[in-house]
Parts: structure tokens; C-alpha cells; sequence
């Protein structure tokens, strides 16, 4: 009884979570643009935050609940989730999803320079204060590279400083505050429900991730299975489904670089800010599971993505192939096979 109970609170935290973000970052998205902030921007910094804020307040959670092997756990499990689930999954949906040569030129690199330093830094098994300096410099780098790319893209493309016509843009970025002549035109209004919805959302956020730790933690206990296990599994998968269910629709529309453009950017936020904020206040170990099996999980599965990406085609058989590494990392987590 005690079990069902706390799978419950999981389940219940983890949609408390997960809505709570949505919630939020809607009225983070019409608060910036009123506030006068572009749509490029706010496409580019909020909605890109937005989309790690479940994996940075789940962090935090666990760091507050004495599990800071929960951290690590978190970051691996998401970009796994993110490559061989979202992506897998959107190919087997959409048959065949083409790479734009925007994601080969930025996007690429950039994951795999963020992939490549975080395996040096966790070949320890721990996360350290200055390591996790390092990944924030990083992502501070990256995030003014992002902006100033695709800002330089997006004038050779079109000149008028537009996104390039390859990129799909967000809820954000459709609603212009520009003409086609630079005249500004009226912002939207802040009003009582949008700071309501925000606060909401960001209570959601808070006490679901709160309780979503909890339940890790106790029912690693009634398992007798290590926290990190759960969380490479359970907890990444939960924290990726609005990528997921986003990502499918894409793929069934067939616009494959709204199903594969955020997985890029999410799994490079993950590495360099999730990891790197909470290593700020305490050293972040990274439990044995989690390094034996989810970090060259994680690995195998950046590397046969970029491969993927290089060839700018990610084909049906690609994608089941994916779905097959997925369930072989959960049922070897678990100890089913």
C-alpha cells in the first residue's frame, strides 16, 4: 500500500511539475515582450530557459533532500530520453526527418564540445565547485554565440534581421512586435491573470519538484534500488515528455526541424546549466549506475545523433533503432535483462 501511495505522489508531482513550467513560461513569454523585449530574444533566451526549468528545479530539490547524486543521474537520463525516446520515436512517427543546415553548422559542434567536456569532468565521478564554474562560462558562451549566429543567419538570409526562412519559430517569435518596416507595433498587455498564471506555474514547479524528490528517495528505499536509477529512468522520462508529445505532433506534420531543433538546445542547456547551477553550492557525485551504464549510454547515443546529423537524414530504421538502445537501457537499469 505504502508503495502505490507513494507511485501516486510521484505521478502527481511529476504532472504538477511539468505544468507547472508550461504554465509558467507562457506568461514568462507575453511578460517579455511586453516588457519590450524582441520576440528574437525572447524565443531564443526565455523559451530556450524555459524548457530546462523542471531539470533545474528537480536538481535543486534533490540537492535541499540530501540526494546530490540525483543531479547527475538527472542530466544523463534527460539527454538520453531526449536523443533515443523524443528523437527515435518523432523518425518512427514522421518516416524520415531532414537536419537544416543551421542545426549542422551551430547546433553540432556545440553539442559535442558540451558532451565532450562534461565526460572529462565526471570522469571522477564527482561535479566540483570550479568544474561547475566552468560549465557555466560555458553556457554563458553558448547562449551569446546562439543569439549572435543566429541573429547574423538570420540578416544574410532575409535582410531585415527575420529569422532565416529555414527556421520554424516559436510562440514567442509569431508574435511580432515589428513591421516589415521596423514600426514598432502594440505590445501586449500585462495583465492580472498573466502574473497569476506565472506565479502559479512557479508554485507547480516548486512543490511538485519538492515532492517529486521525496517520492524518488522513498521508494528508492522501499525498492532497495539507488535514487540515481529512478531518476535516469522515471524522472528523465517525465521531465521530456512535453518535448516528446511537442516532437511527435512535429514529426507527424511533417516539420522536422520543429521535432529535432529543441532536442539540440535542450540536451546542451541540460549539460551546462543543469549540472552547472547546483554545482555551485554543493560537489555533485555521480553514482556508480549512473557512470557504468547512463553515462556511455548517453554517450553512444549524442555520438550516433550527430552522425545522423552530419548526413542531415535520420531515417524510419534510425529511429527504431533508437527505441531499441532505450529499452535496452532501462531493462539493463533495472536488471530485467
Amino acid at each position: 500500500m505504502e508503495l502505490i501511495f507513494w507511485i501516486i505522489i510521484f505521478l502527481v508531482s511529476l504532472v504538477a511539475m511539468v505544468k507547472g513550467a508550461d504554465w509558467m513560461l507562457v506568461a514568462a513569454e507575453k511578460i517579455g515582450l511586453a516588457l519590450g523585449l524582441s520576440s528574437f530574444i525572447v524565443g531564443v533566451v526565455i523559451v530556450g530557459l524555459g524548457t530546462s526549468f523542471p531539470e533545474v528545479i528537480a536538481s535543486f530539490a534533490a540537492l535541499l533532500q540530501g540526494a546530490p547524486e540525483i543531479v547527475a543521474a538527472n542530466v544523463i537520463g534527460s539527454n538520453i530520453a531526449n536523443i533515443l525516446l523524443v528523437v527515435g520515436l518523432s523518425a518512427v512517427v514522421g518516416g524520415r526527418l531532414a537536419v537544416t543546415k543551421n542545426l549542422i553548422d551551430l547546433d553540432l559542434p556545440l553539442l559535442a564540445i558540451a558532451s565532450a567536456l562534461f565526460l572529462e569532468i565526471v570522469w571522477d565521478k564527482q561535479i566540483v565547485f570550479a568544474e561547475a564554474v566552468l560549465l557555466l562560462i560555458m553556457f554563458v558562451i553558448y547562449l551569446a554565440y546562439t543569439i549572435i549566429h543566429r541573429e547574423t543567419v538570420g540578416t544574410e538570409a532575409n535582410g531585415n534581421g527575420d529569422e532565416p526562412t529555414e527556421h520554424t519559430p516559436t510562440r514567442a517569435e509569431r508574435r511580432k512586435l515589428k513591421t516589415a518596416e521596423g514600426e514598432v507595433t502594440e505590445r501586449p498587455k500585462i495583465g492580472v491573470k498573466d502574473i497569476g498564471l506565472f506565479l502559479v506555474g512557479l508554485a507547480g514547479l516548486v512543490i511538485g519538484a519538492n515532492y517529486l524528490i521525496e517520492s524518488v528517495i522513498t521508494l528508492s528505499k522501499i525498492l532497495n534500488i539507488a535514487p540515481g536509477a529512478i531518476s535516469l529512468a522515471a524522472v528523465a522520462l517525465g521531465t521530456s515528455l512535453p518535448e516528446l508529445l511537442v516532437s511527435i505532433r512535429a514529426a507527424w506534420q511533417k516539420k522536422p526541424e520543429v521535432a529535432l531543433g529543441n532536442i539540440f538546445g535542450s540536451n546542451v542547456f541540460n549539460i551546462l546549466l543543469v549540472a552547472g547551477l547546483p554545482g555551485l553550492f554543493s560537489t555533485l557525485p555521480v553514482d556508480e549506475q549512473t557512470f557504468a551504464l547512463g553515462l556511455p549510454i548517453m554517450l553512444i547515443a549524442t555520438v550516433l545523433f550527430i552522425i545522423s546529423g552530419i548526413s542531415r537524414r535520420i531515417h524510419v530504421y534510425e529511429g527504431a533503432m533508437y527505441v531499441v538502445i532505450s529499452i535496452f537501457f532501462v531493462g539493463r537499469l533495472f536488471g530485467l535483462f
